[in-house]
Parts: C-alpha cells; structure tokens; sequence
C-alpha cells in the first residue's frame, strides 16, 4: 500500500477546489480590477488547462516534470499579471493575486514529485513573483510567502521519509518470504536427506567392510550438508527458534520413513477441513499409544499435514534418544480455538544447556522440523522436561491456521 497515492488524490482535489474558489473571487471583484478583461481572460486559460490536466496529478506516472514546470508557470504568470489587471492601490492594499491559493497546488505538486528541494525551489520562484507583483516586502506577503515554503518543504520531506520507509518495508518483506522459503526447503532437506544419510552411516558401520566405507563416506556428506542448511538457514529462524535434543546424543536426524516408523497418511486434496486424527493414527504401534476425541479434529488440510509433519518428528526425537525400549504417548485434544496434539516420552529427559548447545552446533531437529512448522502456522511448540522423568512436547495450532504463503505442508517426516 503506497503512502504517496492519497496525497496526490488529495493534491487533484486540493487544485480543483481551488480554482473553483478563485474563480469566485475573480467574479465577485470583477468590477473593481482596472482591466477585468485580462482577469477574466487569465482564468479562462487557467480553467482549460486545468480542464485538460486535471488528471496528470491523480498519479506520479502522470505527473511528469515538464507537466510541473508548466503548471508553476501558470502560477508564476498569473502572480504578475496581476500588476497589469489589477491597480495600483489595490496591489498596495494587499488584494489576492489572480491565481489566489491555486498557487499552493503548484508548489505541492513539486515537493510530492521531486520532495523537499524541489519545493524549495518551486516555493522560492512564488515568493519572488509576490515580491515582484507587491513592489515591497510587506508584513502579509512575507507571511504568506513563508507559510508556502513551510508547508511545501514539510510536505516534500515527509514523501521523501515515506518513500524510504516503503522500500524498507518492501525489501524487509522479500528478506521475511526468502526466509520462509529456505526454512521450508530445510525441513524438507532435515526430514528427508539428512535422515537418510545418518540411517545409511549407522547402518554402514554396523555391517561393517565396504559398507562401512560407503556409511562414512554417507557420514561426511551429512556432516557438510547439516553444516550448509545450518549456516544459511537456522540464524534465520530467530533466536527463540531451539531445536529440539533430548540428549546429549545429538539431533533427532533418525531414520523417519527409512527406518521403519508407520507414516502419518496423506491428508485428502483440496483445502477442505481434514481429521486431524486420521493423519495421525497411523503413528500407533506397540511403544506409541494413540488417544483421540470421539469426534473429528478438523484443521484446514495443509496445516494438518504440517501439524503430522511436527508430530513425527518429535517422535525421530524419541525413538532416536530415549531408545527402543522408551514409550510414547500421543494425546489431541480439541480445543475452542485451536488444537493441541501433545507427545510425551519416558526417556532420560533434556539435560539443561542442552537445547542451546544443539543450536549452537546446528542440528535442525526442532528449529526447523518443529518449531518453524508451528510458527508458519502461528501457532507454538512448548517443551516441558524433567531429567530423568521423560520430556513432554505440547503443539498448538490455532482453528483456520494455514502454513504462512499458502503452501501445503508435507505429511511425512
């Protein structure tokens, strides 16, 4: 939304009212000018131009600077013609000029277009004709003379600010979209290559011979793509942005689908309502208990899917580091406003430190797979863990949420 649009609306009516009252005056004293022919022929002629260009100031495209310097012409010439159509005593007097206030709308005109030092220049050329047109520096004319230049400048530094705030606005908002951008190919690349990677580097050693080449080699390449995604991608989720270890194992960067763990199901097409249960269900099995509401748990199906997406990866986290005989629990609740799908484990728990100590080193788990899918969502992700007594993960997806940009989440971590 530009901030410089309403004030060239506002400059096109400020012009035609102000010829509309000029042309009053001009009427009301015609009698009294010493030749009412060259008043009245100088407002025709400011009448048709203004008939013919009125719609040049609806638009700075329009508003070109020939088109400006004509406009201040009109203004500067009418200001001294009035020494020819008006007397003597009445110049003296302190009469209005022939242009009157539709001079202001010239010199607005300048500091809009070009800001404050082309309204000094524009209200500089209107104070010299005034001087010129009243033969003397009176009280009034200094007054009047000083009121333009005031309020032309002011009006022209404020476009100027207005306009840098508007392109800082601007490039902060492509910074804010790229950064959301690369977030989500992070998580893409968090719950696909580097589980992968890390499966076959596990595996790799565990055989042992050739494989255990091919797993460090597959090791190394986790390493520096971790240290990629890392270094261009988590500085950017914010500082609140923790990722989510339980231990002092590392990262959650397990296995997901290639490890064996039931998928969450593919939330249906379109973007209708989708259970919320159904994508989760699928996570059941002997070390997760599943509990649901007897009704549906309904969320607009991208931001499910992304609600799936956080829920597995929480359970990498699990699975990963409290080990194979932890139990998980997963609870949804359905709230008025929101959803709240909490994972609870019975694994060793969060040393302190170490969530801060993850990011540090880069690990991507909660930052990006967790924490960034709930935040797209504007909703929020909370640990509560005790050593030794499990860690508890509460996620919160408010009713109507959907993943920031319109995308549609992956179910699948």
């Amino acid at each position: 939304m530009s901030v410089e649009l309403p004030l060239w609306r506002a400059l096109t009516g400020y012009r035609i009212l102000t010829l509309v009252y000029t042309l009053c005056v001009v009427a009301l004293s015609y009698r009294q000018y010493e030749h009412p022919l060259v008043a009245v022929g100088f407002m025709g002629a400011l009448t048709v131009w203004m008939a013919l260009t009125w719609r040049r100031t609806t638009s700075p495209e329009r508003c070109t600077r020939h088109f400006l310097i004509v406009d201040l012409s009109f203004a500067v010439g009418g200001i001294l013609l009035t020494l020819v159509a008006d007397s003597h005593a009445r110049i003296m007097a302190g009469s209005p000029t022939l242009p009157s206030i539709w001079t202001a709308g010239a010199v607005l005109g300048f500091a809009i277009k070009g800001g404050w030092r082309w309204a000094a220049v524009a209200s500089a050329a209107v104070a010299l004709a005034n001087i010129v047109e009243r033969q003397q520096l009176a009280r009034d004319t200094i007054r009047n003379v000083l009121l333009v230049w005031v309020a032309s400048v002011a009006i022209g530094y404020v476009v100027e600010v207005a306009r840098a705030s508007e392109r800082t606005l601007a490039r902060a908002l492509q910074i804010e979209a790229a950064t959301r951008e690369r977030e989500r190919l992070a998580r893409d690349i968090h719950d696909s290559v580097l589980q992968v990677l890390a499966m076959v580097q596990r595996r790799g050693a565990a055989i042992g011979g050739e494989a255990a080449e091919l797993g460090r080699m597959a090791g190394e390449q986790e390493v520096a793509l971790r240290t990629l995604v890392a270094g261009g991608l988590v500085r950017s989720a914010g500082a609140g942005a923790a990722p989510y270890v339980p231990s002092a194992a590392g990262d959650g960067e397990g296995g997901g689908g290639a490890s064996g763990r039931p998928r969450p199901a593919a939330p249906p097409s379109g973007a209708g309502p989708c259970d919320v249960r159904a994508l989760l269900a699928p996570f059941a099995c002997a070390g997760v208990t599943f509990s649901e509401p007897g009704a549906p748990v309904e969320l607009p199906a991208a931001a499910a899917a992304e609600l799936a997406a956080a829920v597995s990866a929480a359970l990498d986290n699990v699975r990963v580091h409290a080990g194979a005989r932890a139990h998980a629990w997963i609870l949804v609740e359905d709230e008025p406003h929101a959803v709240i799908v909490t994972v609870r484990d019975d694994g060793p728990g969060i040393p302190e430190g170490r969530l801060a100590d993850a990011e540090r080193e880069g690990r991507l788990g909660v930052a990006l797979s967790i924490r960034g899918r709930l935040r797209d969502l504007g909703g929020s992700a909370e640990w509560v863990s005790i050593p030794g007594q499990g860690t508890e993960v509460e996620l919160t997806v408010p009713k109507g949420a959907r993943p920031a940009g319109g995308r549609r989440g992956k179910a699948e971590a």
